[in-house]
C-alpha cells in the first residue's frame, strides 16, 4: 500500500489554471451530488472513521488526475472492497452480485441534515499538560512515515514558532490507521514562508499550520 500523500500540493507548482467559482456552486453534474450521498451515507455505517476516508482519497495514484468527486468515487470503491463489502465484479456490473453484508448502522434521508450540522467535534478532555507553550521555537518531524500523515510535506523538518496551544484532539495519523482516537496535543506553528519555501517566497509572509505534538520538537 503506498502511503504517499499526493493531496499534498503546497509549495509545488501548478500546470492547470485554477478556475474561480462562485461559493455557492456545488456541483458540476448530477452524479457528483449523488457521489457525496453514497459517500456520507457509508461514512455514517461506522465502517470506517473520516480519518481512513481522507487518507484512502489522498493516497490515490491517480490522484492529480482526477476530479474531486472522481476522488471520493474511487477511494470509496478501495474501501468497500478492501472491507469486502463489495467486490471488483460487482462494481464492474454496476449490480449486486453477491449476498450484501449486514452494517452496523444507517444514516435515515430525514437525519441528514441535523446529523451534518451536529458534525464530528475531534477535540477531547486534556489529559495531560502541554509540552510546548506560547513563543516556544520548534521543529517539525523529518523524513517519511509509514503511514498516512498530516503534517504538510513543505513543512517537514523546518523550524517554528508556537502561536497557539490547543486542546487535545484526536490524532489523525493514529485514526486512520484503526489505532483508535489517541488523542494529542494541538499548536498553531507558525513559519516564515521563506524558511518553508526560500527565496521564491516574498519576505514578511507568514504561514500557520496546525500540528500535533507527536510531530514537533524542541528547536
Amino acid at each position: 500500500m503506498s502511503y504517499e500523500t499526493h493531496a499534498d500540493l503546497g509549495g509545488t507548482s501548478c500546470t492547470a489554471a485554477i478556475v474561480d467559482e462562485p461559493e455557492d456552486f456545488r456541483f458540476h453534474a448530477e452524479w457528483e451530488a449523488r457521489a457525496l450521498a453514497v459517500t456520507l451515507a457509508m461514512g455514517a455505517t461506522g465502517t470506517w472513521n473520516i480519518d481512513m476516508s481522507r487518507a484512502a482519497r489522498e493516497t490515490l495514484p491517480d490522484y492529480s488526475r482526477l476530479t474531486y468527486y472522481q476522488i471520493w468515487i474511487a477511494a470509496l470503491e478501495n474501501m468497500l472492497v478492501e472491507r469486502a463489502l463489495l467486490s471488483r465484479d460487482e462494481l464492474a456490473a454496476g449490480r449486486v452480485v453477491d449476498t450484501p453484508v449486514p452494517l452496523p448502522r444507517r444514516l435515515a434521508a430525514a437525519d441528514v441534515p441535523a446529523v451534518l450540522a451536529r458534525g464530528s467535534p475531534t477535540e477531547r478532555p486534556a489529559t495531560r499538560p502541554a509540552r510546548f507553550a506560547v513563543g516556544d521555537m520548534v521543529r517539525t518531524r523529518a523524513g517519511s512515515v509509514p503511514h498516512h500523515t498530516r503534517l504538510p510535506g513543505y513543512a517537514a523538518g523546518r523550524t517554528g514558532r508556537i502561536e497557539r496551544v490547543l486542546g487535545m484532539h484526536v490524532f489523525a495519523d493514529a485514526h486512520a490507521q484503526g489505532l483508535g482516537e489517541n488523542p494529542q496535543r494541538l499548536y498553531t506553528v507558525v513559519f516564515e514562508a521563506r524558511a518553508l519555501w526560500g527565496e521564491a517566497a516574498a519576505p514578511g509572509q507568514f504561514v500557520s499550520v496546525d500540528a500535533w505534538e507527536p510531530y514537533l520538537e524542541p528547536a
